[in-house]
């Protein structure tokens, strides 16, 4: 196992269900639907890249490289770039204000999933 992606798994699935009960409840009087539902991506997104980061620690033990640990450190990247711009976009909106140009770094936190994925991937089919 490796314990700090099973840590960071654990921490950011906690996180993820607080935030989505935020987004449910103290949100949803404030935000248009439009908003809320970006809001609502960046909890699932969450969620999915959690699960994954369990699954990394715990795949981990069977398949002990390199690619497996990179991919923890590129979901954990992926979460605070791709739902953590969510959540600050989203708030954001809520004063009239934006990210502006700064709101790249929401695909660019989608890329780091995807390559988060790959490395989990690639480390899990490594001949030992």
């Amino acid at each position: 196992m490796y314990k700090p992606a099973l840590i960071a798994g654990a921490l950011f699935a906690g996180l993820a269900v607080i935030f989505g009960a935020f987004g449910a409840h103290a949100l949803k009087a404030i935000l248009p639907a439009d908003q809320l539902a970006v809001f609502e991506t960046g909890v699932h997104y969450q969620f999915y890249h959690s699960f994954a980061l369990l699954i990394t620690g715990i795949v981990f033990g069977s398949f002990p490289f390199k690619h497996i640990k990179l991919a923890s450190s590129f979901f954990i990247t992926g979460i605070i770039l791709f739902s953590g711009s969510l959540y600050t976009m989203t708030l954001l909106s809520t004063s009239g204000t934006s990210l502006g140009p700064i709101g790249i770094v929401t695909p660019i936190g989608g890329l780091f999933f995807i390559a988060g994925w790959i490395l989990l991937f690639s480390g899990i089919i490594k001949k030992k």
